[in-house]
Protein backbone atom coordinates (compact mmCIF):
# COMPACT_ATOMS: atom_id res chain seq x y z
CA UNK A 1 0.00 0.00 0.00
CA UNK A 2 3.65 2.48 1.13
CA UNK A 3 4.25 1.78 -2.82
CA UNK A 4 1.06 2.16 -4.19
CA UNK A 5 0.76 5.72 -2.27
CA UNK A 6 4.30 6.58 -2.89
CA UNK A 7 3.97 6.00 -7.10
CA UNK A 8 0.80 7.79 -7.20
CA UNK A 9 2.02 11.25 -5.06
CA UNK A 10 5.33 10.65 -7.16
CA UNK A 11 2.99 11.01 -10.42
CA UNK A 12 1.23 13.83 -9.28
CA UNK A 13 4.52 15.78 -8.32
CA UNK A 14 5.18 15.17 -12.59
CA UNK A 15 2.15 16.41 -13.07
CA UNK A 16 2.25 19.65 -11.31
CA UNK A 17 6.15 20.04 -12.58
CA UNK A 18 5.02 19.57 -15.93
CA UNK A 19 2.02 22.05 -15.54
CA UNK A 20 4.57 24.58 -14.57
CA UNK A 21 7.08 23.52 -17.38
CA UNK A 22 4.08 23.44 -20.04
CA UNK A 23 2.76 27.33 -18.15
CA UNK A 24 -0.55 24.62 -18.74
CA UNK A 25 -4.07 24.52 -16.91
CA UNK A 26 -6.18 21.77 -15.78
CA UNK A 27 -9.61 21.66 -16.73
CA UNK A 28 -11.58 19.05 -15.40
CA UNK A 29 -15.20 18.32 -15.46
CA UNK A 30 -17.19 17.20 -12.18
CA UNK A 31 -17.59 13.52 -13.56
CA UNK A 32 -14.31 12.57 -13.52
CA UNK A 33 -12.78 10.29 -10.99
CA UNK A 34 -11.91 12.60 -7.75
CA UNK A 35 -8.21 11.94 -7.86
CA UNK A 36 -8.09 13.75 -11.10
CA UNK A 37 -10.31 16.81 -9.26
CA UNK A 38 -8.24 16.96 -6.98
CA UNK A 39 -5.18 18.08 -9.40
CA UNK A 40 -7.02 20.01 -11.04
CA UNK A 41 -7.10 24.15 -11.84
CA UNK A 42 -10.80 24.29 -12.52
CA UNK A 43 -13.20 21.86 -11.46
CA UNK A 44 -16.86 22.30 -12.98
CA UNK A 45 -19.34 21.31 -15.21
CA UNK A 46 -19.28 22.55 -19.04
CA UNK A 47 -19.87 26.30 -18.93
CA UNK A 48 -17.51 27.00 -15.98
CA UNK A 49 -15.26 24.86 -18.01
CA UNK A 50 -15.44 26.76 -21.08
CA UNK A 51 -15.74 30.35 -19.14
CA UNK A 52 -12.24 29.61 -18.00
CA UNK A 53 -10.51 27.98 -20.51
CA UNK A 54 -12.01 31.53 -22.80
CA UNK A 55 -10.47 33.72 -19.52
CA UNK A 56 -7.10 31.44 -18.96
CA UNK A 57 -3.66 33.39 -19.97
CA UNK A 58 -2.06 30.03 -20.19
CA UNK A 59 -0.76 29.32 -23.65
CA UNK A 60 -1.55 25.64 -22.90
CA UNK A 61 -5.22 23.91 -22.08
CA UNK A 62 -5.48 20.20 -20.84
CA UNK A 63 -8.88 18.87 -20.90
CA UNK A 64 -9.99 16.05 -18.16
CA UNK A 65 -13.11 15.95 -20.20
CA UNK A 66 -14.36 14.18 -23.36
CA UNK A 67 -13.72 15.16 -26.83
CA UNK A 68 -16.91 17.78 -26.99
CA UNK A 69 -15.36 19.65 -24.02
CA UNK A 70 -11.58 20.29 -25.61
CA UNK A 71 -13.27 21.10 -29.05
CA UNK A 72 -15.46 23.89 -27.34
CA UNK A 73 -12.25 24.84 -25.44
CA UNK A 74 -9.97 24.99 -28.86
CA UNK A 75 -12.84 26.78 -30.59
CA UNK A 76 -13.20 29.84 -27.96
CA UNK A 77 -9.00 29.79 -27.69
CA UNK A 78 -8.00 29.05 -31.01
CA UNK A 79 -4.39 30.20 -30.33
CA UNK A 80 -4.22 27.79 -27.36
CA UNK A 81 -3.18 24.47 -27.17
CA UNK A 82 -5.70 21.78 -26.23
CA UNK A 83 -4.37 19.17 -25.20
CA UNK A 84 -7.30 15.84 -24.24
CA UNK A 85 -5.56 13.06 -22.35
CA UNK A 86 -7.79 10.29 -24.50
CA UNK A 87 -8.89 11.17 -27.97
CA UNK A 88 -11.63 7.79 -27.50
CA UNK A 89 -13.34 9.86 -24.97
CA UNK A 90 -16.35 10.27 -26.45
CA UNK A 91 -20.53 10.81 -25.43
CA UNK A 92 -23.43 8.75 -26.59
CA UNK A 93 -25.24 12.72 -27.15
CA UNK A 94 -22.51 13.24 -29.79
CA UNK A 95 -23.12 9.68 -31.60
CA UNK A 96 -26.66 10.18 -32.00
CA UNK A 97 -26.89 12.97 -33.46
CA UNK A 98 -24.47 12.72 -36.72
CA UNK A 99 -23.67 15.59 -38.51
CA UNK A 100 -25.11 14.42 -41.75
CA UNK A 101 -28.71 13.67 -39.95
CA UNK A 102 -28.02 17.24 -37.80
CA UNK A 103 -28.17 19.07 -40.92
CA UNK A 104 -30.65 17.72 -43.03
CA UNK A 105 -33.06 18.31 -40.08
CA UNK A 106 -32.38 21.97 -39.70
CA UNK A 107 -33.26 22.27 -43.54
CA UNK A 108 -36.39 21.02 -42.98
CA UNK A 109 -36.67 23.96 -40.56
CA UNK A 110 -35.11 26.96 -42.37
CA UNK A 111 -37.33 29.46 -40.61
CA UNK A 112 -36.12 27.86 -36.90
CA UNK A 113 -33.24 29.00 -34.70
CA UNK A 114 -31.62 25.97 -34.03
CA UNK A 115 -30.64 25.61 -29.93
CA UNK A 116 -28.18 22.65 -29.95
CA UNK A 117 -26.68 21.89 -26.31
CA UNK A 118 -22.86 22.11 -26.02
CA UNK A 119 -22.34 18.33 -26.08
CA UNK A 120 -22.52 17.95 -29.49
CA UNK A 121 -19.39 17.20 -31.98
CA UNK A 122 -17.78 20.84 -33.37
CA UNK A 123 -19.17 20.02 -36.89
CA UNK A 124 -22.82 20.12 -35.18
CA UNK A 125 -22.19 23.41 -34.03
CA UNK A 126 -21.07 25.19 -36.80
CA UNK A 127 -24.74 24.63 -37.80
CA UNK A 128 -26.32 25.98 -35.21
CA UNK A 129 -27.44 29.14 -33.67
CA UNK A 130 -26.69 29.13 -30.58
CA UNK A 131 -25.46 26.88 -27.89
CA UNK A 132 -26.46 25.97 -24.16
CA UNK A 133 -25.14 23.99 -20.78
CA UNK A 134 -28.12 22.70 -18.90
CA UNK A 135 -26.73 25.79 -16.55
CA UNK A 136 -27.55 28.02 -19.18
CA UNK A 137 -30.27 26.66 -21.06
CA UNK A 138 -33.72 28.74 -19.47
CA UNK A 139 -31.47 31.84 -20.00
CA UNK A 140 -30.68 31.12 -23.93
CA UNK A 141 -34.09 30.01 -24.48
CA UNK A 142 -36.10 33.24 -22.83
CA UNK A 143 -33.36 35.08 -25.29
CA UNK A 144 -35.03 34.04 -28.09
CA UNK A 145 -38.09 36.34 -29.70
CA UNK A 146 -41.24 33.87 -28.81
CA UNK A 147 -42.15 34.46 -32.60
CA UNK A 148 -39.57 32.07 -33.42
CA UNK A 149 -39.40 28.54 -33.58
CA UNK A 150 -37.16 26.52 -32.12
CA UNK A 151 -35.36 23.73 -32.76
CA UNK A 152 -33.78 21.64 -29.92
CA UNK A 153 -31.28 19.27 -29.55
CA UNK A 154 -29.31 16.79 -29.58
CA UNK A 155 -30.63 15.79 -25.81
CA UNK A 156 -34.63 15.35 -25.90
CA UNK A 157 -34.97 15.05 -22.10
CA UNK A 158 -33.51 18.26 -21.43
CA UNK A 159 -35.39 20.00 -23.98
CA UNK A 160 -38.79 18.51 -23.21
CA UNK A 161 -37.72 19.51 -19.34
CA UNK A 162 -36.98 23.46 -20.76
CA UNK A 163 -40.50 23.25 -22.64
CA UNK A 164 -42.70 22.12 -19.93
CA UNK A 165 -41.23 24.73 -17.62
CA UNK A 166 -40.72 27.73 -19.79
CA UNK A 167 -43.91 27.15 -21.86
CA UNK A 168 -41.97 27.14 -25.03
CA UNK A 169 -42.88 24.69 -27.82
CA UNK A 170 -39.84 23.40 -28.88
CA UNK A 171 -39.26 20.50 -32.30
CA UNK A 172 -36.83 17.95 -30.39
CA UNK A 173 -33.93 15.94 -31.87
CA UNK A 174 -34.53 12.50 -30.23
CA UNK A 175 -31.01 12.34 -28.48
CA UNK A 176 -30.50 10.83 -24.83
CA UNK A 177 -27.20 10.45 -22.62
CA UNK A 178 -26.80 6.76 -21.91
CA UNK A 179 -26.16 7.16 -18.08
CA UNK A 180 -28.88 9.56 -17.48
CA UNK A 181 -31.54 7.27 -18.47
CA UNK A 182 -30.70 4.41 -17.23
CA UNK A 183 -31.76 5.63 -13.43
CA UNK A 184 -35.14 3.06 -12.60
CA UNK A 185 -38.31 5.20 -11.45
CA UNK A 186 -39.25 2.02 -9.56
CA UNK A 187 -36.15 1.73 -7.88
CA UNK A 188 -35.90 5.42 -6.97
CA UNK A 189 -39.19 5.33 -5.56
CA UNK A 190 -38.67 2.48 -3.31
CA UNK A 191 -35.41 4.37 -1.88
CA UNK A 192 -37.36 7.87 -1.13
CA UNK A 193 -39.55 5.53 0.59
CA UNK A 194 -36.64 4.03 2.69
CA UNK A 195 -35.75 7.55 3.12
CA UNK A 196 -38.09 10.00 3.22
CA UNK A 197 -36.50 13.12 4.87
CA UNK A 198 -34.09 12.74 1.47
CA UNK A 199 -34.71 15.24 -1.01
CA UNK A 200 -33.79 13.91 -4.77
CA UNK A 201 -31.71 15.67 -6.87
CA UNK A 202 -31.77 14.85 -10.36
CA UNK A 203 -30.11 16.41 -13.78
CA UNK A 204 -32.43 17.01 -16.58
CA UNK A 205 -31.09 14.94 -18.97
CA UNK A 206 -33.31 12.47 -17.06
CA UNK A 207 -35.92 10.90 -18.14
CA UNK A 208 -39.25 12.81 -17.15
CA UNK A 209 -40.54 10.26 -14.68
CA UNK A 210 -37.62 10.71 -12.70
CA UNK A 211 -37.72 13.97 -12.97
CA UNK A 212 -41.51 14.50 -12.01
CA UNK A 213 -39.70 12.54 -8.40
CA UNK A 214 -37.23 14.58 -8.27
CA UNK A 215 -37.11 17.94 -5.42
CA UNK A 216 -34.39 19.38 -7.43
CA UNK A 217 -33.98 19.78 -10.71
CA UNK A 218 -30.44 21.65 -12.32
CA UNK A 219 -27.18 21.12 -13.46
CA UNK A 220 -24.18 19.09 -12.36
CA UNK A 221 -23.02 22.48 -10.26
CA UNK A 222 -26.50 23.11 -9.03
CA UNK A 223 -26.94 20.38 -7.35
CA UNK A 224 -23.81 20.69 -5.95
CA UNK A 225 -25.20 23.90 -4.75
CA UNK A 226 -28.15 22.39 -3.30
CA UNK A 227 -26.31 19.92 -1.26
CA UNK A 228 -23.94 22.55 -0.20
CA UNK A 229 -26.98 24.99 1.12
CA UNK A 230 -29.53 22.79 2.38
CA UNK A 231 -29.06 21.07 5.50
CA UNK A 232 -30.65 17.44 4.52
CA UNK A 233 -28.12 15.24 6.17
CA UNK A 234 -29.39 12.58 3.44
CA UNK A 235 -29.73 13.10 -0.27
CA UNK A 236 -30.33 10.88 -3.15
CA UNK A 237 -28.68 11.94 -6.41
CA UNK A 238 -29.57 11.29 -9.91
CA UNK A 239 -26.49 11.86 -11.92
CA UNK A 240 -23.15 10.73 -12.57
CA UNK A 241 -21.27 9.76 -9.67
CA UNK A 242 -18.60 12.01 -10.22
CA UNK A 243 -19.90 14.90 -9.28
CA UNK A 244 -20.06 13.07 -5.17
CA UNK A 245 -16.46 13.94 -4.85
CA UNK A 246 -17.03 17.61 -4.56
CA UNK A 247 -20.55 17.10 -2.60
CA UNK A 248 -18.77 14.73 -0.09
CA UNK A 249 -16.25 17.40 -0.11
CA UNK A 250 -18.47 20.11 0.54
CA UNK A 251 -20.56 18.43 3.28
CA UNK A 252 -18.30 14.77 4.72
CA UNK A 253 -21.65 14.59 7.41
CA UNK A 254 -23.87 14.17 4.49
CA UNK A 255 -25.26 10.61 2.79
CA UNK A 256 -25.19 10.21 -0.37
CA UNK A 257 -27.34 8.23 -2.10
CA UNK A 258 -27.12 7.73 -5.78
CA UNK A 259 -30.31 6.92 -7.94
CA UNK A 260 -30.44 3.33 -8.72
CA UNK A 261 -30.51 2.27 -12.16
CA UNK A 262 -32.43 -0.63 -13.41
CA UNK A 263 -30.17 -4.24 -13.32
CA UNK A 264 -27.39 -4.92 -11.18
CA UNK A 265 -25.13 -3.43 -13.01
CA UNK A 266 -22.93 -0.21 -11.86
CA UNK A 267 -23.37 1.69 -14.85
CA UNK A 268 -24.78 5.07 -13.66
CA UNK A 269 -20.76 6.01 -14.53
CA UNK A 270 -20.23 7.67 -17.62
CA UNK A 271 -17.32 5.22 -19.33
CA UNK A 272 -15.73 8.14 -21.32
CA UNK A 273 -15.41 10.39 -18.66
CA UNK A 274 -13.62 7.91 -16.59
CA UNK A 275 -10.92 6.84 -19.53
CA UNK A 276 -9.10 9.51 -18.40
CA UNK A 277 -6.21 8.70 -16.08
CA UNK A 278 -3.11 10.48 -13.97
CA UNK A 279 -1.33 8.39 -16.04
CA UNK A 280 -2.55 10.10 -19.33
CA UNK A 281 -3.06 13.32 -18.39
CA UNK A 282 1.12 13.14 -17.05
CA UNK A 283 1.64 11.76 -20.69
CA UNK A 284 -0.47 14.89 -22.60
CA UNK A 285 1.47 17.47 -21.02
CA UNK A 286 4.76 15.90 -21.30
CA UNK A 287 4.64 15.13 -24.82
CA UNK A 288 2.20 18.17 -25.73
CA UNK A 289 -0.02 15.21 -27.37
CA UNK A 290 -2.75 14.57 -28.22
CA UNK A 291 -3.36 17.74 -29.50
CA UNK A 292 -6.81 18.79 -30.30
CA UNK A 293 -6.78 20.23 -34.15
CA UNK A 294 -9.99 21.82 -36.20
CA UNK A 295 -9.88 23.48 -39.80
CA UNK A 296 -9.66 27.43 -39.19
CA UNK A 297 -13.00 27.34 -41.23
CA UNK A 298 -14.65 25.11 -38.85
CA UNK A 299 -13.70 27.61 -35.76
CA UNK A 300 -14.69 30.09 -37.44
CA UNK A 301 -19.01 28.57 -38.07
CA UNK A 302 -18.87 26.98 -34.62
CA UNK A 303 -17.45 29.63 -32.83
CA UNK A 304 -20.93 31.73 -33.53
CA UNK A 305 -22.65 29.75 -31.38
CA UNK A 306 -20.51 29.14 -28.69
CA UNK A 307 -20.04 33.06 -28.48
CA UNK A 308 -23.44 33.55 -28.77
CA UNK A 309 -24.26 31.20 -25.23
CA UNK A 310 -21.11 32.98 -23.57
CA UNK A 311 -22.74 36.72 -24.09
CA UNK A 312 -26.34 35.82 -23.46
CA UNK A 313 -24.70 34.12 -20.15
CA UNK A 314 -22.86 37.12 -19.40
CA UNK A 315 -25.64 39.86 -20.40
CA UNK A 316 -24.15 40.98 -23.09
CA UNK A 317 -25.87 41.82 -26.74
CA UNK A 318 -25.01 38.74 -28.59
CA UNK A 319 -25.00 38.67 -32.74
CA UNK A 320 -28.26 39.25 -34.29
CA UNK A 321 -30.54 36.00 -34.87
CA UNK A 322 -30.68 35.25 -38.48
CA UNK A 323 -33.88 35.39 -40.17
CA UNK A 324 -32.99 31.94 -42.27
CA UNK A 325 -30.80 28.84 -41.93
CA UNK A 326 -28.27 29.19 -44.57
CA UNK A 327 -25.37 26.66 -44.41
CA UNK A 328 -22.12 27.46 -44.67
CA UNK A 329 -19.71 24.19 -46.39
CA UNK A 330 -16.80 23.42 -43.97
Amino acid sequence: MTALKSSKEQLIQEIRDLKAQRQALILAHYYEEGDIQDIADVVGDSLYMAQEGQRAKEPVLLVAGVVFMAESAKILSPEKTVLLPDPQAGCSLVDHSPYDKYLAWRQKHPEALAVTYVNSSALVKSITDVTCTSSNAEKIIQSIPPERKILFGPDRNLGRYLAKKLGREMELWPGACEVHVLFSARKLFELKTQHPEAPVLAHPECDEVILESADVVGSTSRLLKEVKENPARTFIVATESGIFHQMQKARPEAQLIQAPAEGSCACNECPYMKMNSLEKIRNALRDLQPQVELPPELIAQAQLPLQRMMDITAGRSPEPWPTQFSPVSV
